[in-house]
């Protein structure tokens, strides 16, 4: 490894596997293939640092292929599916865990809950308008908080039942409710 940014990707896997708590630093030397002191050199505050540099590296993605695109998006019909696509995309790379909820199940909650808040408020804010201009009004914002959690939802039962094509089928479902204009509304 020449830097720290090169360790990061190999974290992720380690939390994605193990999950914090199961993380040890003798499973993530193994997994790195760095010494403790090369991983203290890197991250001076052990494991918590080492998950945020995951959860900053996740967020740069989000930002990047979501967000951004959700905010800036002039076109709200194919704004919307490339937020479908991009974020399949990225939970069928990561094997369906998404890290950011899986900060949210042991002791580790307490440390990482409000940046795992952030990350979904962040998501759900960026959608509302989108959904606003597809015609759903009012209801965006409640909209736009179903597909988030239905997401989540969606990688949870697909994980626990092993079928990667429930996960397909549910985001699909989410986007065509996305598209969906409701009744009695003219766009």
């Amino acid at each position: 490894m020449s830097d720290r940014h090169d360790v990061v990707p190999i974290l992720a896997g380690v939390f994605r596997d193990h999950g914090f708590d199961g993380s040890s630093l003798a499973v993530i030397s193994k997994q790195t293939g760095l010494g403790k002191g090369s991983l203290y050199h890197y991250f001076p505050r052990g494991k918590q640092e080492m998950a945020e540099a995951v959860l900053d590296d996740v967020e740069q993605w989000f930002h990047h292929n979501v967000f951004e695109p959700l905010r800036h998006g002039t076109d709200a019909a194919s704004t919307t599916h490339e937020m479908f696509e991009q974020t399949a995309r990225y939970f069928r790379s990561n094997r369906l865990v998404c890290l950011f909820g899986a900060f949210t199940l042991g002791l580790e909650r307490a440390v990482f809950s409000g940046r795992v808040a952030a990350h979904f408020t962040h998501w759900i804010d960026a959608l509302t308008p989108v959904l606003s201009r597809l015609g759903h009004g009012e209801s965006a914002a409640e909209l736009a908080e179903e597909i988030v959690a239905g997401i989540q939802g969606a990688l949870v039962l697909s994980r626990a039942s092993d079928d990667a094509t429930r996960f397909d089928r549910l985001l699909a479902r989410l986007e065509a409710s996305a598209a969906r204009v409701p009744v009695g509304v003219h766009v």
